[in-house]
């Protein structure tokens, strides 16, 4: 069964079986014992990310391609003709968002480039870290694992649940306030 598929079923029988009235006397799973349960299906559900992302960066030949202590891999490059992104920045990118399997889930050729206020929110967690480490002028090639793009949900839309995105990015415009 798929690692993910059995944390899917864990998730709903815990939330169901939480739920019911404790009619029958049975006793309750203690808060420390479920919290440990789900401490080690997330660290697999990580671990098994790390590798494919890993995958992909050795079948991509992605040299230099870093990962910081939240998750976010990063590679950056091109030469800067603008300021550095800092926290309360308008910023403009064109992008380019797929899955570690190349199909492009959403992009700024058919969209338009996005723009938006940096540590605002708005858009995912991981693209906040990652717009972060360029300039303007520069582009960038980012690896979210779920924890830092749509998590569990996916985005209803293209985004599936527990999804790895790979975000191709070019910071177009850097307006500092």
């Amino acid at each position: 069964m798929n690692l993910r598929v059995a944390t899917m079923i864990l998730l709903t029988v815990v939330a169901a079986t939480s739920c019911k009235n404790n009619r029958n006397n049975t006793p309750k799973t203690p808060v420390s014992e479920a919290k440990r349960k789900f401490e080690v299906v997330n660290r697999a559900l990580v671990d098994k990310d790390r590798e494919r992302i890993q995958a992909y960066i050795s079948r991509h030949r992605l040299e230099g391609m870093e990962e910081n202590k939240s998750g976010l891999y990063h590679l950056v490059w091109g030469e800067a003709n603008g300021p550095q992104v800092k926290t309360g920045n308008i910023v403009l990118i064109s992008y380019k968002i797929s899955m570690l399997d190349g199909t492009v889930l959403y992009n700024s050729e058919e969209d338009k480039p996005k723009e938006f206020l940096v540590g605002k929110g708005g858009v995912e967690a991981g693209l906040e870290m990652a717009i972060l480490l360029m300039q303007q002028g520069q582009k960038g090639k980012f690896i979210l694992p779920p924890h830092l793009g749509h998590g569990l949900l996916g985005d209803s839309d293209r985004i599936p649940p527990m999804a790895v995105l790979v975000f191709d990015v070019e910071l177009l415009m850097v307006i500092e306030s």
